[in-house]
């Protein structure tokens, strides 16, 4: 859903810019609650991540293709404030190295693909979470959070093209083909989401930020099976192993990372993703502008360059580790490590 230059006049341009800055400054103060040094490289690697699996195209009608956003599996693993911080570096990198998102165009991606994704997905997803209060149930409130934060991503972008689009396009006939499409885009999205969430739940709970403060009742009972006692509540992550190293972790899903970028993104669906299908079927893709670092060698996934699309990968995620990583380490707070 990269939006290019072109699709929108300047007046709406100018002030998507400011709302993304003004979210960025606030991100950057709610990042200290959720960081510290040992949650820090958790940031660096989920945007990382993000940005390998966003190489992944994948159809989801005929012509068309789409790929994670990760508003919401970023919120889920490393917090609200820290997602954001997250998607903005991935849309940041992406615009500049990889002339993918328009530069003019960078406050409204990362207002749509940043803070509504990570607001609306960590909205469901705690309404959810705490009905269930289980792992379980975590997983199923990832997929519903990351379904659901799509379309709405998409939804607010038919918003503002009806407020500011340089083409005179039925808002309504847009709106329609954006939310369908991303519908589809949107189940994909659960699907990634709930897959990585429940992984690292398997292996690492007391990493996953959105399963904090789930709570379970140990009832204690005798040989009868008569209660002895009053229910005692357990915080979940007081039963993860929290002062286990992070490290092998860490090394296990950077590898992971470079795997996707490097070696599977040579097997992306080549279709148009969903914003690119419907600018063409509804008569406004014309409106896009060509990119000011359009001619770098790493645009369009080192196509422009002649690099390997997996070569372009490995970069980009280095690039936005050592950015992600290195805004998580300035963010965080310096006093009691966090479990």
């Amino acid at each position: 859903m990269h939006v290019p230059d072109g699709f929108f006049n300047a007046a709406v341009s100018v002030s998507a810019g400011a709302v993304a800055a003004a979210g960025l400054a606030v991100c950057l103060r709610g990042a200290r609650r959720e960081l510290d040094d040992r949650t820090a490289p958790m940031a660096g690697l989920v945007a990382a991540f993000i940005f390998a699996v966003q190489m992944l195209n994948f159809p989801v009608a005929a012509g068309t293709s789409g790929h994670l956003l990760g508003g919401a599996l970023a919120a889920i693993l490393v917090g609200p404030y820290t997602g954001v911080l997250c998607m903005a570096v991935v849309l940041l990198v992406q615009c500049v190295f990889f002339a993918d998102g328009g530069l003019t165009a960078l406050g409204i991606n990362i207002t749509i693909m940043g803070i509504v994704t990570v607001v609306v997905g960590w909205g469901v997803f705690r309404l959810v979470a705490r009905l269930t209060k289980s792992r379980g149930g975590v997983t199923a409130a990832a997929f519903l959070a990351a379904l659901i934060s799509v379309p709405s991503a998409a939804l607010v972008f038919s918003a503002l093209f009806w407020v500011g689009g340089t083409a005179p396009i039925e808002v309504s006939a847009v709106a329609a083909a954006m939310g369908g499409v991303h519908v589809l885009i949107g189940i994909g999205e659960g699907v990634i989401t709930a897959l990585t969430v429940g992984a690292v739940l398997a292996v690492r709970p007391d990493l996953v930020y959105g399963a904090r403060g789930l709570t379970r009742s140990l009832v204690l009972r005798d040989a009868d099976g008569v209660t002895t006692g009053e229910p005692i509540t357990v915080a979940a992550e007081e039963t993860a192993p929290a002062r286990a190293s992070v490290k092998p972790f860490l090394l296990t899903g950077l590898g992971l990372t470079l795997l996707l970028a490097g070696i599977v993104s040579f097997f992306a669906s080549s279709s148009p993703d969903g914003l690119e299908a419907v600018a063409e079927n509804k008569g406004f893709l014309d409106q896009a502008t060509g990119h000011v670092f359009g001619s770098w060698a790493l645009a369009d996934y080192g196509e422009v360059g002649g690099i390997p699309v997996g070569i372009a990968g490995i970069i980009g995620v280095g690039l936005v580790l050592l950015i992600a990583g290195g805004v998580a380490y300035a963010a965080r707070s310096r006093g009691k490590v966090r479990v």
